[in-house]
């Protein structure tokens, strides 16, 4: 598969020739040679994305319109979904049962899009500000528009969805940038992109590293910045657009507090808590990799959490049983093993896992056993996102204990509660320093809902109304009801 730049509705070389490969994190198989933009590649896509902006086939767009684009895409996501499914899971590592579910989830996003942009108020009256005889006050919204946006390697498809459904809803405009690890579903989107009837220009996607995301990020044209990724890369994106003044919104790291109650139903709450560590090799920024457990229920929580640990099955990912595959690459593959090797060293007490898998058909791949440690806030792991399929357990006394253990985090992202009591359940969740906190669940998204985190793990929100009017601009519109010179005594502060 050779992945080329999308820009300005047409699938062309890097101007430097400059090509890279990406490859099979199961086994090491090449993948797709993809093109890596130049400067001058940079400069022409959101040059394309601006063009497009100010374009009246795009700008004087009808919201109904926008819905019907957003709708095709849905359908043509669904139609090409075997064809995905196939790329995803060689490019990204992702296990046949988590791409097919993010083809769909991919799919509903946009859907849901569609159902936004129809009923999308872009002039709104005030009916408390307004006052008859005086003025008529009303809230216009604006798209922000040329927007740069640059998605993580973990949910390759699923992120590129988040980060297009509001530029078509809202009207603005976008130089998307792929991870360099994952490249491939991005390329099948922008020809539906474009088989969808999306004006030129609207949507231009392009893969490269830190160097390409400098080039777009600093651009003079780009008026807001989306960023899904490590903390670290986020403090660093926003040095570098202070000097614009450029808006930003920044879904970022996790260290997630998975809180289990002495009254939890332990046939649910073990799954639950293997589940929140352990999906997609434990790759995801909200995964719940510290497992508090209260101390009346800890020795009987343990002893199933150990036995159902041995179920889950790591494997190659075309697998259709395989509950996690390989983790990306072999640089992350030696930073999870660095912090296991560092919490073995700080005396953590090591309870399943902790090895690479390398036999048989996992020689050639980046697979990690499902690792358990018992720790306390002392230890790196308590606090440090290791992005990969290990977890620290966590003893606690009580509910107040609780909730300092899981707010002990410069994160805070997300987090859950499990109980048989939801009062209880409520009273603990309420207190949790974190954007999305599930009760007897994890994991689980609503795109009608707001996602995004507290503290270091983020700015603004994706998904929901939060996330929709992060790419708008308010104009407050006032309209004098006063139409007598002699009634607008204010006038008579100069005369």
């Amino acid at each position: 598969m050779e992945i080329k730049l999308f820009i300005n509705g047409q699938f062309k070389d890097s101007s430097d020739k400059t090509i890279r490969t990406s490859y099979d994190p199961s086994n090491g198989a090449e993948v797709a040679k993809y093109h890596v933009p130049s400067s001058k590649d940079v400069d022409e896509a959101v040059t394309a994305a601006r063009d497009a902006f100010y374009n009246p086939e795009w700008k004087n767009m009808s919201q109904d319109a926008r819905a019907d684009i957003l709708l095709k895409i849905s359908e043509k996501l669904k139609e090409r979904s075997k064809e995905i499914v196939d790329i995803e899971v060689r490019d990204s590592g992702s296990t046949l049962r988590k791409a097919k579910a993010d083809v769909h989830n991919t799919a509903a996003f946009f859907k849901v899009m569609s159902k936004v942009a129809r009923e999308l108020k872009l002039s709104v009256k005030d009916e408390t500000a307004t006052r008859a005889g005086f003025s008529i006050n009303s809230r216009e919204y604006a798209p922000v528009g040329v927007c740069a946006q640059i998605i993580p390697w973990n949910f390759p498809l699923v992120m590129a969805g988040w980060k297009l459904g509001p530029i078509l809803a809202t009207g603005c405009t976008t130089v998307l940038k792929t991870a360099e690890e994952t490249p491939a579903s991005a390329a099948i989107l922008a020809e539906i992109i474009r088989d969808s009837g999306v004006p030129a220009g609207v949507v231009n996607i392009i893969t490269g590293g830190a160097d390409v995301g400098r080039a777009l990020l600093s651009h003079r044209e780009i008026q807001k910045v989306a960023f899904t990724g490590s903390t670290a890369v986020g403090k660093e994106i926003l040095k570098t657009v202070a000097p614009n003044i450029t808006t930003a919104t920044m879904e970022l790291g996790g260290k997630s507090a998975n809180i289990v109650l002495d009254d939890a139903d332990l046939s649910i709450a073990v799954d639950g808590a293997l589940y929140a560590f352990l999906y997609h090799s434990g790759q995801a920024c909200d995964s719940g990799t510290r497992l508090l457990v209260q101390e009346g229920i800890y020795d009987a929580f343990m002893e199933k959490f150990l036995e159902r640990i041995k179920d889950v099955k790591v494997a190659p990912t075309t697998d259709p049983n395989a509950g996690y595959g390989p983790v990306v690459n072999e640089k992350q593959m030696k930073t999870i093993l660095g912090f296991i090797e560092k919490t073995k060293s700080e005396d953590g007490k090591l309870l399943a896992g902790g090895n690479r898998i390398t036999t048989g058909e996992f020689a050639k791949g980046f697979f990690i056993e499902p690792t358990a440690f018992e720790i306390t806030p002392k230890h790196t792991i308590f606090q440090e996102e290791i992005f990969g399929p290990v977890v620290g357990i966590t003893k606690f006394r009580s509910e107040e204990e609780a909730v300092l253990l899981a707010n002990n985090s410069k994160y805070g992202l997300a987090g859950a509660v499990w109980s048989k009591d939801s009062a209880r359940a409520h009273k603990v969740a309420s207190q949790l320093e974190a954007g999305t906190v599930w009760i007897n669940e994890y994991h689980l998204l609503n795109p009608g809902m707001p996602f995004g985190g507290f503290k270091e793990s983020g700015l603004g929100r994706e998904m929901g109304p939060e996330g929709i009017m992060s790419y708008l601009e308010v104009r407050h519109v006032w309209e004098s009801d006063c139409n007598e010179r002699e009634k607008k005594v204010w006038l008579d502060a100069i005369f």
